[in-house]
């Protein structure tokens, strides 16, 4: 039974979105998968029998680990999306730039709790989201579909502002947009629709030019858009530098205007700051030794190219073997590089603090993350935001704070909700998506949504 339950404790951290598989009953207990060592396998093949697991301490921290906990507190973090998956509205909103996350998601945070008559989509893309509005209350992908997704949705909705910091992007979504409102306007409709290059941590600004009256708290817009994500646009050109099955220059770059790239942190920053960066931005176990390899690789000349620095990876990660050995540790290396170079973490912080600004009383931000940093400093201003001060960052917030759950036949999607003297975070545990959009867009499974309500 220990051997069966180590088993499953195991299956659930490498496929932690796969549905739960009970060995008994709801309240089996799931203990801490014991690790052997290579003396302990020779003395297996030897006897044939397992060797006993060495009991920790008391008080300990190895005490705390092996401490069971049931199966369904276990498994309450689980937050998939219950919404019915729409593979129609998927698949009209998709496309070869870029294939929308949660859609079906992100319009439902937007149907309540007032009419969507200004939208700001602040990673605008190719404005798959901004497209698909009136058709399905649960989608979203901020950086090519949410701008023209919101608009189908709400026909009400008179004020339309995208955003987005790669011009390139913006430029592909604003054609989108264009021909939207060509249609719409055949139809009778009115939609003033604006687009800026612009970094979304200017959101105050943009809308200052839009209307002087936006910008003041009272007088905000209804809802608001951020898609930390990427791009499969640029991602898959191997000249922006993100990608890392593909050669090109060490740039990362964002915004193209932008002074300092990749290429300069790797070949000239202080060798403990390429640490600190490896360490704090990628969360990579290996970072000192990567950081010696890096600063050494600048005697043969530096690094100039991705496929420099995927080498370099590849000849001295001896730890994970294989192919995906080398890639885990390359992903996290070229997103530590790539939130230096955009300063992504402080940006999105004092982004969150000037969109909940923007909004008028009863308006919706919702935001979509993609690794565990964004979605910790998303979760811990959120609850700044609403109770006016600091705010518990630990995983499991204390229950005073929460609202009973509520049975709201429209919006069935938020199980439970954080109530504050400022709004409300709609999501306590973050929407991730369903195991049917998975299987249809392998990029989305790190995704996770979170909706706070200004009060």
């Amino acid at each position: 039974m220990a051997a069966a339950r180590r088993l499953f404790s195991f299956h659930l951290a490498l496929h932690p979105h796969e549905p739960a598989r009970p060995l008994a009953t709801a309240a089996t207990a799931v203990a801490v998968p014991h690790r052997r060592g290579k003396h302990d396998a020779v003395a297996c093949k030897a006897t044939g029998k397992t060797k006993p697991k060495s009991k920790a301490k008391a008080g300990s921290k190895g005490g705390e680990r092996l401490r069971r906990r049931p199966l369904e507190e276990h498994l309450k973090r689980r937050t998939r999306s219950a919404a019915a998956f729409d593979a129609d509205l998927y698949g009209r909103h998709g496309h070869a730039h870029h294939v929308p996350v949660l859609l079906g998601e992100v319009l439902a945070a937007f149907r309540r709790p007032r009419p969507l008559c200004s939208f700001v989509d602040c990673t605008l893309g190719a404005a798959g989201h901004s497209l698909a509005v009136r058709i399905h209350p649960f989608s979203c992908s901020i950086a090519f579909a949410a701008g023209t997704l919101m608009m189908e949705a709400h026909p009400e909705m008179e004020l339309y502002v995208g955003m987005d910091i790669d011009p390139t992007a913006l430029e592909i979504g604003r054609g989108h947009i264009e021909a939207f409102l060509a249609g719409r306007e055949s139809n009778g409709g009115e939609l003033r629709a604006y687009t800026h290059v612009k970094n979304f941590k200017y959101i105050k600004q943009v809308l200052g030019s839009v209307d002087e009256s936006l910008a003041v708290g009272s007088s905000g817009v209804d809802g608001i858009l951020i898609d930390l994500g990427m791009s499969s646009m640029q991602v898959n050109r191997s000249n922006r530098g993100f990608s890392v099955l593909q050669d090109g220059p060490l740039d990362m770059r964002m915004d193209p205007k932008a002074t300092l790239r990749a290429e300069d942190i790797l070949n000239s920053w202080p060798e403990l700051e390429v640490g600190r960066i490896l360490r704090d931005y990628g969360e990579e176990s290996n970072w000192q030794f990567l950081q010696k390899q890096i600063v050494k690789a600048r005697e043969m000349g530096g690094l100039h190219s991705t496929g420099d620095l995927v080498k370099l990876i590849q000849r001295k990660c001896t730890i994970s073997k294989g192919r995906q050995g080398w890639i885990k540790t390359a992903t996290r290396v070229f997103q530590s590089l790539r939130i230096a170079v955009n300063d992504e973490l402080r940006v999105l912080e004092d982004s969150l603090h000037s969109s909940f600004d923007g909004l008028a009383t009863g308006g919706r931000l919702a935001v979509i993350s993609f690794h565990s940093l964004e979605d910790r400093i998303v979760k811990k201003t959120f609850l700044e935001l609403i109770h006016g001060g600091e705010a518990d960052d630990e995983e499991d917030d204390d229950d005073d704070l929460t609202l009973p759950d509520i049975n709201d036949e429209d919006e069935p999607w938020f199980n439970q909700r954080v109530q504050g003297r400022n709004g409300i975070v709609l999501t306590k545990r973050p929407i991730t998506p369903s195991q049917e959009e998975e299987k249809l867009n392998q990029r989305c499974r790190s995704a996770k949504l979170r909706v706070i309500q200004k009060a």
